[in-house]
């Protein structure tokens, strides 16, 4: 098998093989190089028409670098922001790539940014088995989280930020004082530093954080869930809740916050025509608020492909892999079909947004400039990521030796050429005179487990060379 190349997917739809390949060929075009003056060393990941590199870059990034078989690396961007902690914890949101100071707004003073390294870093170590890296970074990660604690937390075990800081720049959130999106990802940064303590068998640090996330995991569940709504909600300053429903309301499911009954009631309204069910999943503002605009206007309806990933994660936290591929492949076929006028998906753009109940990019009066053209901070995310991990539905984890497969249906898909880590491996489904059969190769051993139709799961030892599973005989 070729090594210096991308994994290859097979799929019965030829545009979604096409779409991934193109963007693993448009996202040369966003690796950049600091200023003479900057500071900022080596390359980093950033849109090519941006004067600064932001967390969302190197967050988000992340998650479909991993998988570009080392040619693309997606640590670097994310060191950047390492490299620049200031002595109290501090690292900011945004860094001017010609001088490499921080970039400060009005509005958030602080530059704060969403605090999701540690679930980054955490994906990564799967990815690539590098446990020397959590080592060095988890320091890093433990002094940021105390910046932020010192600067936001109040006295109720809530932050309170800029809410800016959550990314949903023109969300209508009424007196919101405590960001119900913000709390959650602190949650998620706790879930996964203890976690990454774990991997260092650091039992002290993995037990502060754990302790950290049930403290603040019960003051949302005490003071940010409606029972009667069955959704969490941003609170104001007197600790009432703003009752507007946006996906911002999804983070706890990503955070493990809500428990089996509490996620399901949350879960139903993506699929309700009245809140989150759009035709192109999923809108960021509920279709039943009254700033909601079918254009998108930003935050208030349109379709973000980095909010869509983090609500199938969320899903698949609660082992909805149906829903989640289900609304992976819709989302995706709404890019397509968004690319070009004419539906000639071999020409046109990938774009930040896109409108909620009917094809194209999303629009937003008076604001020419957006959405963004071949934002792929946010795309790849889709058109790689989402690809691979829910539509072809493979879920990889270097240090276990482990791949698994979750196969609602019966098709022909797969993967070959990709690395896991010194070892290339091929999955790919296929029907032959036998019947359905899984045809494998891999030059190590490793672990595969495969789950067909919530029926069947077995977990079976790979060998070096090629083999094939017949479906049947599972």
């Amino acid at each position: 098998m070729t090594k210096l190349d991308f994994p290859k997917i097979h799929f019965y739809d030829q545009d979604f093989v096409d779409i991934y390949d193109k963007t693993w060929a448009w996202i040369e075009d966003c690796w950049k190089s600091g200023g003479d003056k900057s500071g900022i060393e080596g390359k980093f990941f950033s849109y090519p028409e941006s004067q600064t590199v932001t967390q969302a870059d190197a967050i988000f990034s992340s998650f479909f670098l991993v998988y570009s078989n080392r040619i693309f690396q997606a640590h670097p961007t994310l060191d950047l922001f390492y490299s620049r902690q200031e002595a109290n914890g501090a690292i900011r949101n945004a860094y001017d790539i010609k001088t490499g100071a921080p970039v400060l707004e009005r509005e958030n003073s602080e530059g704060l940014g969403m605090p999701l390294f540690a679930w980054v870093e955490f994906n990564i170590y799967h990815k690539s088995g590098n446990k020397k890296r959590i080592k060095d970074v988890l320091p890093i990660l433990c002094k940021y989280t105390s910046w932020i604690d010192s600067t936001f937390k109040k006295t109720n075990g809530l932050y309170k930020t800029p809410l800016c800081a959550t990314g949903m720049s023109n969300l209508p959130r009424g007196d919101a004082y405590f960001a119900m999106d913000f709390n959650a990802m602190m949650a998620i940064n706790m879930l996964y530093l203890s976690a990454l303590a774990d991997i260092l068998n650091d039992k002290e640090t993995s037990f502060i954080y754990k302790r950290q996330y049930f403290a603040l995991k019960t003051r949302i569940n005490s003071l940010m869930w409606n029972a009667a709504d069955g959704f969490y909600y941003d609170i104001n300053k007197s600790e009432k809740q703003v009752q507007i429903k946006s996906l911002a309301g999804f983070w706890p499911l990503l955070a493990e916050i809500p428990n089996g009954e509490k996620a399901e009631l949350i879960i139903e309204k993506l699929s309700d025509p009245k809140y989150f069910g759009t035709s192109h999943p999923f809108p960021s503002l509920a279709v039943s608020e009254e700033d909601f605009d079918e254009n998108g206007r930003g935050y208030r309806g349109s379709v973000y492909p980095h909010l869509t990933f983090m609500v199938i994660k969320g899903l698949e936290r609660y082992q909805r892999w149906d829903l989640a591929r289900e609304c992976a492949i819709r989302h995706v076929y709404y890019m397509l079909d968004s690319m070009s006028p004419d539906g000639n998906h071999h020409r046109g753009n990938l774009w930040e947004a896109y409108m909620p109940t009917k094809e194209g990019p999303a629009k937003w009066s008076g604001k020419p400039a957006f959405p963004r053209a071949q934002y792929l901070t946010y795309d790849a995310l889709s058109t790689i990521c989402l690809t691979i991990e829910n539509i072809v539905g493979l879920s990889i984890s270097l240090p276990r030796k482990t791949v698994d497969w979750v196969i609602p249906n019966m098709e022909i898909m797969g993967v070959e050429n990709l690395s896991l880590k010194n070892n290339m491996i091929k999955i790919l489904s296929n029907k032959s005179g036998r019947g359905w059969e899984i045809q494998m190769e891999s030059e190590k051993l490793y672990y595969f487990t495969i789950n067909i139709l919530n029926v069947k799961e077995r977990t079976l030892p790979i060998p070096s060379g090629k083999c094939s599973i017949l479906i049947d005989k599972l």
